[in-house]
């Protein structure tokens, strides 16, 4: 190797990588240049000289960038076949780098830094330190040279810390050297910490504070020119030691935070009035105090109580607030707030502990500090000190204290303003406003974050006022008294419901939201925390006389106003007289309109108000049936005389009103009285639904397109469409059904049932049987109501759709709010209440058969649970069922099906008697089962085979965002498919889980590492049941194992956990086929070639891979042909995994460590992240063991792996 090549080698480099940096080659030229680059790094022989030369100082910076990367590479690729002395000779020359081979510290690159530090760092994970064993003593004699070398040292200390212990990128064995010999070694890293950091520190304040000690100056100049460098190279260090103590504070031994009295702490704490390195003092004193661990050891912590400590936080505080919102004292302040709330965790978890620890005498000091971040203008800091707030609050002794108690009224006071919602980033009707444009992207962001704020708020304001219910009453009654009289302030952004409204940003309304939040918190903690006679009745109807006087014609205001109603009712349980001039000011919203006798169609903020009026008559009736009794008949007038008029209320709100009714007649508790009230409240709803034209309708699809209007041609979407009438008289009549259903119910005391003529018996399994008073009426309309969902069904077929009208063509497709909560897009905030609710006759018919679906399929689903035996006894349910709810499914799309599962088939599943599982659930499932999963795997099948194919290839009608909503419709039809098996199959436990939020759960929950699955995940009397049904097993269990290789995690990860194994397991005992037990083995390798990179599901797949191969494989040589075929097995390790578990005698090893062999073994079909598929490997070897005493055979070994170097020190200093 001469020089001249070495020479003639770089030049070529350094136009190669000029080429590759240069914006205007081509990229035919600069493809070419990278090329020869990476060619270069991989064979070049004299890699380690060219990229020590164009790593020198005269190079360009980034020509000695890439110099470095070389050396980079060299270390990490190829270090473990270096001969010794070259590997020395790198080691020396790159210390010699950073000794005297850069520029100084405030000349350097950052990136230069940074991959100097990282070469260091790569040679210690592969030397330190059974070879290195000076490589500490060779950094601190480096940093005794100066700044730029000590900043460089600290880099390498910081780096070493993130790979060893924060990512762990090395093998465990080298880990575990490395922190051990850290740790051994700690004392005199933090030594050397620390005292660089007081040095510079020292000196920087030192060369900045010395003009300002010469009296002579007239004007209080800063550093002279000479020293400025000087002072911003110790600032640099200082800087730099810091941020390497925040990499070391989180995990080192707290003995070491602690040390010297607390040394440390004291010095961040000073450092927080350090403008240039209070952010990285404030970091640092973040981690240090967030610390968990044993309390004893977290007790020195409470010296941040102390005057000195309480002086520096507040002081900063101060300061950086006061000037001003500048993003950087910002970003401070955010970090103190922090700071403040960890010390309030650590007082809740000491105080009160075993530890001797007493409230410090600084409590008080602490909480108006708090409290001053409370009051705060930025929205942000108000939410960040929540927490806090309610551990203190709930804190057994803490929440005795006087100081404490003294600050609940200051921090209820401060809640009325934190409630009012302002601070919108694109406003400025604010001082939050500015701060909200750092922390927001969107309004819409800032309406997110600011519902859930608000929520956390009325969590802890419910814990203050357990420990003051009184003053917190008194708050909102002030409050509520003066929003009653105070004019109202619409603002700028006029509302399009009418002249002079409020919309959703107006002063008055944001007010009046925050008032109604406040005092519905506050008064329901009340009533759960006060003995009855001490509660303050006379206030609360006081209270609610203003508010029931009250009158308005703003929809938004309006809303307010009654839930302000049903905030102060229960004060009406006190004085019963008070409740019709309730009922008058509820049924008086039910019909309220903003202009009388308007065709304009409703906002809706509008319907929200009758909504609103309707779902507080029915709360009313709900939780108050015994108050309400007494004035059922004035409260029947009134409905009645609200239904005489067909256009007076929307079908929705009839249904309602006629549900509060049913809540009150079940406090009849007579089974006769109730009986002929529902029959004569649905003999309209009986006259209209059995009448021969709606029996027409309802049977045929074509009359029922007709009769709703969907096939009219050229209808002008604007004018009233004329079927609209009969529309509503469908929607009336499965409304007050799904009502009725819903809502009648026997009295829930065995001994009422009985007097009142509910009883029946019991049933073989001890189940008491009861009839349901409206049984008889409801199951006189079930044979039109399946007529209409088969009709409903039908109408999805190719010749159907054809007879849709051009105005509606799509009558039968999703709403767009639909798509856009699939697709996670978020609503317009003003278009929510401004807007018409429909805003074309299209839309209104889409609505219409939206909600038809649903309804009839939530009668169909509370039919069970309401009516019981009277139900599932139905002569041939079953047969009905099939042919009408699953009949046509083939051409009801996913968004359809789903509910139909959820609604329907879920609840039906739950609430049947083991004794018609036979009869009714099994023939139902069966055919169901086989069905969806055909239908899944055909659309995984055109979802896999679209992302194969080319994006050319796409056809274009079909936009990327129809297509992402058919792909999230698939996977949400999965998941609620599986979810049906599991609650089907699998004891009960799982059921209070399957809520529908967990159905459309988000995806992070798939990165969960838990996965052992319960143990007890044992089948359900319904799971056997099915199991023993051929058909029923087949399809369940094919299901189940399929689904494992859908591309959803979510499912992947629940079907593994919960369903696949307790499946299996039910058909060891029998004669499994050995291609059956090959192919249920397979697919679970599929699952995790496709899901292996989530480490969720990559650990639930392999430990149900291990129960099948440990379980099955004595009897089933085929699993053993099945782990042959696995890329890259180790056949020989293979082969001793199975003698070990064919062989009983032998001992059996542990769980885990047969686990991690098989894991071993399956490698090979563990699918990697993209990131990581086609990453170059990088080699670490073990060194010879620090602790273990090493057999001599062993060392021979080692003698003869190290070129003959044996247990020789690698770097001599």
């Amino acid at each position: 190797m001469s020089a001249e090549q070495v020479s003639g080698l770089c030049e070529q480099l350094v136009k190669a990588v000029t080429v590759i940096m240069d914006p205007a080659s081509t990229q035919r030229y600069r493809l070419e240049a990278l090329k020869f680059c990476e060619e270069f790094k991989e064979k070049c022989p004299i890699c380690v000289p060219c990229g020590l030369k164009l790593a020198e100082k005269t190079q360009t910076a980034i020509v000695r960038h890439f110099g470095l990367q070389i050396l980079e590479h060299v270390v990490k690729y190829r270090w473990n076949n270096m001969p010794r002395l070259e590997k020395v000779y790198l080691k020396n020359n790159v210390m010699g780098l950073i000794s005297s081979g850069t520029q100084s510290i405030l000349e350097e690159e950052s990136h230069i830094k940074d991959v100097l530090s990282r070469i260091v760092v790569e040679m210690i994970k592969r030397e330190w330190p059974q070879h290195w064993p000076d490589m500490l003593k060779e950094l601190d004699t480096l940093s005794k040279q100066g700044e730029t070398q000590t900043e460089l040292v600290m880099f390498i200390l910081l780096r070493l810390a993130e790979d060893v212990v924060t990512f762990q990128t090395l093998p465990t064995q080298r880990r575990r050297d490395i922190q051990q010999t850290l740790t051994q070694n700690m004392e005199k890293i933090f030594s050397f910490l620390l005292t660089a950091l007081q040095q510079n520190v020292n000196k920087y304040r030192l060369m900045v504070g010395a003009p300002q000690e010469q009296e002579v100056l007239t004007s209080p100049q800063k550093t002279d020119l000479a020293q400025e460098p000087k002072a911003q190279a110790n600032c640099r260090v200082g800087i730099a030691a810091l941020n390497t103590l925040a990499g070391y504070i989180d995990w080192v031994a707290l003995r070491h935070i602690t040390a010297d009295n607390c040394k440390l702490l004291e010095m961040l704490c000073l450092l927080l009035n350090e403008p240039e390195l209070q952010v990285g003092a404030a970091e640092c004193l973040l981690i240090a105090v967030s610390r968990k661990g044993k309390l004893e050891d977290r007790k020195p912590l409470m010296v941040l109580f102390g005057d000195v400590a309480m002086h520096c936080i507040l002081s900063a505080a101060q300061t950086a607030d006061g000037e001003g919102l500048v993003e950087k004292h910002y970003v401070f302040l955010k970090r103190l707030c922090q700071v403040l709330c960890a010390l309030g965790s650590q007082l809740c978890a000491l105080l009160g502990s075993d530890c001797n620890v007493e409230t410090p005498a600084n409590f008080g000091k602490y909480l108006e500090s708090f409290l001053a971040f409370t009051t705060h203008p930025s929205q942000f800091l108000r939410s960040s000190t929540q927490i806090p707030w309610g551990a203190l609050f709930r804190h057994e002794v803490l929440s005795r204290d006087p100081l404490l108690l003294a600050v609940v009224p200051k921090y209820l006071r401060a809640c009325m303003t934190n409630l009012v919602k302002v601070g919108f980033p694109s406003k400025a009707d604010s001082p939050s406003c500015e701060y909200s444009r750092f922390d927001f992207d969107s309004d819409e962001d800032f309406n997110a974050f600011f519902n859930s704020f608000r929520a956390q708020q009325g969590e802890v304001i419910r814990m203050a006022c357990r420990l003051d219910p009184l003053t917190g009453f008194q708050m909102a009654g002030e409050w509520l008294k003066y929003q009653l009289t105070a004019p109202v302030d619409t603002g700028p952004t006029n509302s399009k419901t009418g002249e002079g409204l409020c919309s959703i940003f107006s002063p008055s309304f944001v007010q009046w939201d925050a008032m109604t939040f406040f005092s519905e918190s506050v008064i329901s903690q009340m009533f759960r925390t006060m003995d009855k006679d001490e509660i303050p009745v006379n206030d609360g109807i006081d209270l609610l006389q203003l508010v029931l006087n009250f009158e308005t014609k703003d929809p938004l205001i309006l809303s307010c106003v009654l839930t302000n109603v049903s905030a102060l009712f229960p004060f009406v349980t006190y004085r019963p007289e008070y409740l019709p001039q309730v009922l008058s000011k509820l049924f008086a919203s039910v019909t309220f309109e903003v202009v009388e006798e308007s065709k304009a169609p409703r906002t809706r903020a509008v319907k929200n108000v009758r909504r609103h009026a309707c779902s507080s008559i029915i709360k009313m009736c709900r939780d108050y049936p015994q108050l309400v009794l007494p004035n059922f008949e004035m409260l029947y007038n009134h409905v009645k005389q609200l239904l005489s008029n067909e256009l007076l209320l929307t079908q929705m709100e009839k249904c309602a009103l006629m549900e509060a009714l049913v809540l009150i007649s079940n406090q009849f508790k007579d089974y006769e009285r109730q009986k002929a009230f529902l029959e004569e409240l649905m003999a309209p709803v009986a006259g209209l639904w059995l009448s021969p034209e709606m029996q027409r309708v309802l049977s045929d699809p074509e009359a029922f397109i007709s009769y709703v209007g969907a096939d009219i041609k050229n209808a002008d979407p604007v004018l009233e469409d004329p079927s609209g009438l009969n529309r509503s008289r469908i929607s009336f009549c499965v409304y007050t059904i799904l009502g009725v259903v819903k809502r009648a119910r026997w009295p829930a005391a065995t001994e009422e049932a009985k007097a009142g003529g509910f009883f029946l018996g019991y049933l073989p399994s001890g189940t008491p049987m009861y009839r349901n008073p409206c049984t008889e009426q409801v199951l006189k309309l079930f044979d039109n109501l399946l007529a209409l969902i088969r009709t409903h069904n039908n109408l999805y077929t190719p010749e159907m759709v054809a007879r849709l009208g051009d105005t509606f063509a799509k009558a039968l497709d999703m709403l767009e709010v639909e798509k856009n909560a699939i697709l996670g897009l978020p609503q317009p905030l003003l278009d929510l209440y401004d807007s018409p609710v429909y805003k074309t006759v299209l839309e209104r018919m889409q609505g219409f058969f939206c909600t038809l679906y649903d309804n009839c399929f939530h009668i169909l689903g509370n039919a069970g649970p309401s009516m019981q035996q009277d139900f599932y006894t139905v002569e041939g349910l079953a047969t009905q069922l099939l042919s009408s709810a699953f009949n046509n499914l083939n051409n009801i799309p996913d968004y359809r099906l789903r509910p139909m599962l959820r609604v329907f088939v879920k609840p039906l599943v739950l609430s049947c008697p083991a004794e018609y599982y036979e009869t009714l659930v099994c023939p139902v499932l069966g055919p169901l089962f086989t069905y969806l999963h055909m239908r899944l795997s055909q659309k995984w099948q055109v979802i896999n085979q679209r992302n194969m194919l080319c994006e050319d290839d796409a056809a274009d009608d079909n936009p990327e965002s129809q297509e992402m909503l058919e792909e999230q419709l698939v996977r949400m039809l999965t998941r609620e498919v599986m979810d049906l098996a599991t609650v089907c199959c699998v004891s009960k436990k799982g059921v209070e889980q399957n809520t529908t939020a967990a159905v459309d759960g988000d995806d992070d929950e798939a990165m969960a590492t838990e996965v052992t699955p319960p143990a007890n995940a044992e089948l359900t009397e319904l799971g056997k049941c099915l199991m023993k049904q051929e058909d029923v097993c087949t399809a369940v269990l094919i299901t189940a194992y399929t689904s494992l290789s859908w591309k959803d995690t979510l499912s992947c990860q629940r079907t593994t956990t919960q369903l696949c194994w307790p499946l299996l397991k039910q058909v060891l005992p029998g004669n499994l086929l050995p291609d059956a037990v090959s192919w249920f083995f397979t697919s679970v390798l599929k699952g995790l070639q496709v899901h292996g990179q989530h480490d969720g599901c990559m650990a639930a797949l392999v430990h149900l891979a291990f129960q099948i191969y440990e379980a099955l494989r004595p009897r089933y040589g085929e699993l053993k042909a099945v782990m042959e075929q696995i890329p890259d097995i180790q056949l020989d390790s293979l082969e001793q995994f199975d003698s070990k578990l064919l062989n009983p005698t032998l001992q059996k090893v542990a769980d885990k460590r047969r686990k991690d062999h098989f894991k071993r073994l399956i490698s090979g079909c563990i699918g990697k992240p993209i990131g990581e598929q086609f990453r170059k490997e990088v080699h670490i070897r073990n060194l010879p063991s620090l602790f273990k005493k090493v057999k001599p055979s062993l060392e021979t070994d080692v003698l003869e792996n190290e070129d003959g170097e044996g247990f020789n020190v690698l770097f001599e200093p």
